[in-house]
């Protein structure tokens, strides 16, 4: 079962740059700002920054679906046709994170929370 779409993550190059346009546009600072991932919440949406997405394979923003079960959803995708990007991780915190690109190559990302 799903939550839901409550997360989207932006591949970009210049986090410094990326970050100072998303804190102007959503009018907050970040929960979380690291070299790895800077993070906003705003209107019941997580928004992430990520400077390593392009090299991950992400080639615009990704939703991700929060589910219950991601290792079951993931499997769910790949027997409906999709191809995993990025298999099950812990990103920490107990939080899991994958994608998959389905036969369009839209991107889908997935999300579990401990």
């Amino acid at each position: 079962m799903t939550a839901g779409l409550q997360t989207i993550i932006y591949p970009v190059k210049d986090l410094d740059r990326a970050k100072a346009l998303f804190s102007a546009l959503l009018e907050v600072e970040p929960y979380a700002d690291a070299p790895y991932y800077v993070g906003f919440k705003a209107a019941g949406q997580d928004v992430g920054l990520d400077p390593n997405g392009h090299a991950k394979g992400m080639t615009g923003p990704v939703p991700y679906w929060h589910v219950d079960d991601i290792r079951a959803r993931l499997a769910a995708l790949v027997a409906a046709g999709a191809e995993v990007l990025q298999d099950v991780q812990d990103v920490g915190g107990g939080r899991l994170i994958a994608s998959a690109k389905d036969a369009d190559s839209n991107l889908i990302g997935l999300l579990q929370d401990a």
